[in-house]
């Protein structure tokens, strides 16, 4: 038993858990790139793409994508609402500016406390003379408005000269409330313009606009710059957050990996060697608390199994020593019962059937103790004899045997013409044989058909597989039921449920042939349906 902490153990373990992991992803890559071509395969198959698993460092990256999304998306729409906000107020007070000029323009008379609802006369130069204002910028239209319509209006081009606007849009400069509140209008094809208007003193108002052009083009840059620093941060962050999360879930991959090492290993029964401990880089993290809860659980599972192993020795070596010891006994009864039989004189023939049945009892008791003793030593792992053997010759002796035990079952044999050999041990794989005929003997009705067949298992050309034999026991009797087929090679099972057992068994037959079976690195299967039973045998060449 290795327990946790075996030097060198973990990382080949790991590695092997790695190699054994990519061919099961490079499968699934495989699938889910090929869900196109794969859909016109089969008639009628339907082919479902396989969802990326969802696991711990692609939630986090999504996280961290996510906050930086969010991040970026609140400080940009502040900021561009913010320069937006400033530059339409920067524009809303050069427009009240250019209302105060042009009103001076206009020859508006203040007093000290008067408001700017004063009105003025109708100039004589129309919109021209609001627009040779100083500081008018380029593109500022201005108008004159009586009764809702616009008597006359201008426009400022590139070169500073005055140009008249489309017709168009005087509709809508003439809509604009004279209330000296900047507006935003649309006009046509000039596009978005900020525009004020304020009343005169002979019932008509002005109206000055400038281009919200400069305004729209720098909100724009500035949407358009944050837009690209939030890619490049996003970018950044999602390269930075890849290697910090990775390194942050190793500890996890090694207690991953070493977990899927435990839950591969035959825990069942035998020696069984633990990986060493995961690695703990710091124990106030969530992480390092579990990797010290796992190595905790790992020792507790090894300390089990240790007990376990001690305790399964124990057992299989009070079953040796009890059953070499019951042999000489057991041998002493039969002999003696023989012996009162023989020389007894006339006994009476309730004494002679009692002789008898003591005889046969203790013939199947010496049976039974033959065989939990052999189970015992297989169990220990005792080596067998390592001897060629023919197989084809070793079949046909067994058939003939049982030939003459059941006469009235119908033996076949079906065999290669030329000898098939195996490295093992020639007593005990006769004895694999014999209990997979005497099971068919026993539980299945006079007149059964059995065929035992010997054939080479095919391998393929330039294959690494090493060469198998494979023996087949094949009987069309009723079967055997599905509720203990599960259970039939396990020691004193009985399948008596839908066999027609006709004899008593010790229940260790097929428990032997699976323990020899598999002291020759070979495997034992079952196959069985009403009318047909079959148990194939596969060895190594």
């Amino acid at each position: 038993m290795t327990h946790p902490g075996a030097p060198g153990y973990a990382s080949a373990a790991r590695r092997a858990a790695s190699e054994r992991a990519r061919p099961t992803d490079a499968a699934g890559d495989a699938v889910a790139g090929g869900d196109s071509s794969a859909a016109g395969a089969g008639d009628g198959a339907v082919v479902r793409r396989r969802r990326a698993p969802q696991t711990l460092r692609r939630r986090l990256l999504f996280v961290i994508a996510a906050l930086v999304v969010l991040v970026s998306a609140i400080v940009g729409l502040v900021s561009v609402a913010s320069l937006h906000n400033q530059l339409m107020a920067r524009m809303d007070a050069q427009l009240v500016q250019a209302t105060d000029r042009a009103a001076r323009t206009l020859g508006e008379e203040r007093e000290e406390g008067e408001d700017h609802e004063d009105r003025v006369p109708l100039p004589p130069e129309g919109a021209e003379a609001l627009l040779r204002i100083p500081g008018q910028p380029v593109g500022a239209i201005a108008a004159l408005v009586t009764d809702r319509a616009v008597v006359t209006f201008g426009a400022i081009d590139e070169e500073g000269e005055f140009v008249d606007p489309p017709e168009t849009i005087a509709p809508v400069l003439a809509s604009v409330p004279a209330d000296r509140t900047p507006v935003t209008v649309e006009l046509d094809e000039l596009g978005e313009y900020r525009a004020i208007a304020a009343p005169t003193d002979g019932g008509f108002s002005f109206v000055v606009a400038f281009p919200l052009t400069e305004v729209n083009a720098t909100t724009a840059q500035l949407a358009v710059t944050v837009g690209v620093v939030a890619i490049a941060g996003l970018a950044a962050a999602l390269v930075l957050g890849a290697v910090i999360v990775r390194r942050a879930l190793v500890p996890l991959d090694r207690v991953t990996e070493t977990a899927t090492l435990v839950s591969e290993l035959p825990l069942a029964r035998g020696d069984v060697e633990l990986p060493e401990e995961v690695p703990v880089d710091d124990e106030r993290t969530e992480v390092g608390r579990l990797a010290t809860s796992f190595n905790r659980m790992l020792g507790h599972v090894a300390a089990s199994l240790s007990a376990r192993e001690q305790s399964e020795r124990k057992v299989r070596r009070f079953v040796a020593d009890a059953s070499h010891e019951l042999r000489t006994p057991l041998a002493s009864i039969r002999g003696y019962s023989e012996l009162t039989r023989m020389h007894g004189g006339e006994l009476p023939p309730d004494v002679v059937h009692a002789l008898g049945r003591i005889e046969s009892e203790s013939l199947r008791m010496t049976e039974l103790v033959e065989d939990l003793l052999l189970l015992a030593r297989l169990d220990e792992g005792r080596e067998l004899r390592r001897e060629p053997v023919d197989l084809t010759r070793l079949v046909i002796d067994a058939v003939g045997d049982a030939q003459v035990a059941a006469p009235d079952h119908e033996w076949r044999v079906e065999v290669p013409d030329d000898e098939v050999t195996v490295t093992g041990d020639a007593s005990r794989l006769h004895q694999v044989v014999a209990n997979l005929l005497a099971n068919a003997r026993v539980h299945t009705p006079d007149g059964t058909e059995v065929v035992v067949r010997v054939a080479r298992v095919p391998v393929a050309s330039g294959s690494p597989a090493p060469a198998r034999v494979r023996v087949t026991v094949t009987d069309d009797g009723p079967g055997i039921d599905p509720a203990v087929r599960a259970s039939l090679f396990e020691r004193f099972a009985r399948g008596d449920a839908s066999r027609s057992r006709r004899a008593g068994s010790t229940g260790l037959g097929l428990a032997i042939v699976k323990a020899v079976v598999t002291a020759h690195r070979g495997t034992v299967e079952v196959a069985s349906e009403p009318g047909r039973t079959e148990f194939a045998v596969e060895l190594p060449a």
